[in-house]
């Protein structure tokens, strides 16, 4: 899809694909990680941000790349920032859900 159809659907107010995000979940700690690299890509986090936990409610983590491209998200205290369901979609890295 071209700038100009994507723009066009957008107004028009079409629903728009959404690549899959591959989101990690570990339910003992609360923490969950949202990857925004194509899977296959290894990239490594070359800057952090920390969110203000007081402003966010919770710790938040943007990792970026070398490019300074936002590559992932940290989220702790997870089952009370992230959508229940994106939580139990998630690839859990505990042993609960395994």
């Amino acid at each position: 899809m071209d700038e100009d159809s994507f723009a066009s659907e957008r107004q028009q107010g079409s629903p728009l694909a959404v690549a899959d995000v591959r989101v990690t979940y570990d339910k003992t700690a609360d923490a969950a990680y949202v990857y925004l690299t194509e899977p296959q890509v290894r990239v490594k986090s070359a800057r952090v941000y920390p969110c203000d936990p007081v402003d966010a409610g919770a710790m938040i983590n943007l990792d970026f790349d070398e490019q300074g491209r936002l590559i992932g998200i940290e989220v702790l205290a997870a089952s009370s920032k992230l959508p229940e369901y994106l939580l139990q979609s998630a690839e859990r890295l505990d042993t609960e859900g395994s």
